[in-house]
């Protein structure tokens, strides 16, 4: 009998085929939101937590804190609890009313401040004071080993060797950083392709830093090429990618859906791969599927 823990990772794929403008060009998504906690970030979550406790970072009455959009912050309150940790998350305010109700619902205390920045830096300065352990998602070594263990492999095995091109958002920079080392160890010549936002667009999930509060997991140089997604963009081929493919998912699926699309048009042929990070129903009382 399997426990949820067991239940993170071994995501399905499925073949995006109508939104491909290249027969000769294969695309899959791999669908992150089946993980139990809905989101990629299950298993960073779980990496950072359990590693932590492994090296005695963690111990039994611990108080967790950590800075988050929202998918790894719901990932974090369900994981926590399985761990029987208390855990403050911090979050923008404009964030969707779902991922604080799911948040609370797994016991988590959730801190709304405005703007992702504040919230890092709130965090940053309860940890200084001893009382809170922070996982630092965007400092952790654990968040991107999370998909060297297990989304990279997945996708080797699940495409048996055949993939070329793969594409995924950049937030924390965990996943693109953990599968860029896996599958460039297995083929130098796959191409990893990063999303991130135009100037002056917002997508959850999607971020531009500023120079101070780039990701300190981010190396540029395990990024072959970084496409630019626009809000508006974003947002069309996530409600196609419902529509027309059946894959319910959020705004930066949308994002990273939009530059395989683009990719595909380039290619005489591939197989490209992309990350579907979460699931819409997160979005539902925002614009997005309005």
């Amino acid at each position: 009998m399997a426990s949820l823990i067991d239940l993170i990772g071994n995501t399905p794929m499925v073949e995006i085929k109508k939104l491909n403008p290249n027969p000769k060009v294969r695309i899959f998504a791999k669908l992150e939101g089946n993980n139990p906690g809905g989101s990629v970030k299950d298993r960073a979550s779980l990496n950072m937590i359990r590693s932590a406790i492994e090296r005695g970072d963690i111990k039994p009455g611990t108080k967790l804190i950590e800075a988050t959009s929202g998918n790894t912050g719901i990932a974090l309150a369900m994981i926590a609890r399985l761990f029987d940790l208390e855990i403050e998350l911090v979050m923008p305010s404009n964030s969707t009313r779902e991922r604080t109700l799911t948040m609370e619902a797994f016991g988590a205390k959730v801190t709304l401040l405005e703007g992702i920045e504040l919230c890092r830096d709130y965090a940053e300065e309860k940890a200084a004071t001893g009382e809170y352990f922070l996982l630092n998602q965007f400092a952790n070594p654990d968040n991107y080993m999370a998909h060297v263990k297990t989304t990279g492999p997945e996708i080797w095995h699940d495409t048996e060797g055949k993939i070329t091109h793969f594409v995924s958002a950049m937030g924390t920079t965990g996943t693109i950083m953990g599968c860029s080392r896996y599958l460039k160890e297995q083929n130098a010549n796959v191409q990893i392709v990063g999303c991130q936002p135009v100037e002056g667009s917002s997508i959850p999930g999607i971020r531009r830093w500023p120079e101070e509060y780039l990701p300190k997991i981010f190396d540029a140089k395990r990024v072959d090429r970084v496409m630019d997604i626009s809000q508006e963009e974003a947002t069309q081929m996530a409600r196609q990618m419902a529509k027309v493919e059946g894959v319910f998912a959020g705004m930066s699926s949308g994002g990273a859906l939009s530059a395989a699309v683009r990719l595909a048009q380039e290619l005489e042929e591939g197989l490209i791969v992309f990350i579907c990070c979460d699931r819409g129903d997160r979005y539902l009382s925002s614009e997005l599927f309005g």
